[in-house]
């Protein structure tokens, strides 16, 4: 298992955990990821953070830190 963070540009992977406090999941899954769903890495800036993502037919942009913590396959 690899986490969000370590996923390629361009790859589609399915949500399989999120893990952390319960504050950091519930804010994660009221962007809409949650288990089962299929995300697609758009870009990763330079640095590495943030990290865009599409989910469920939308773009969205998460930090290092957040992506560290959605495990995906």
């Amino acid at each position: 298992m690899k986490t969000l963070k370590e996923t390629e540009c361009r790859e589609i992977v399915k949500v399989v955990k999120i893990s952390g406090e319960a504050a950091v999941k519930r804010r994660i899954m009221d962007m809409g990821i949650t288990k089962g769903t299929e995300l697609c890495v758009k870009k990763i800036a330079p640095l590495g953070d943030p990290i865009e993502i599409t989910v469920r037919g939308y773009e969205l942009s998460l930090r290092k830190e957040d992506a560290d913590k959605i495990i995906v396959e």
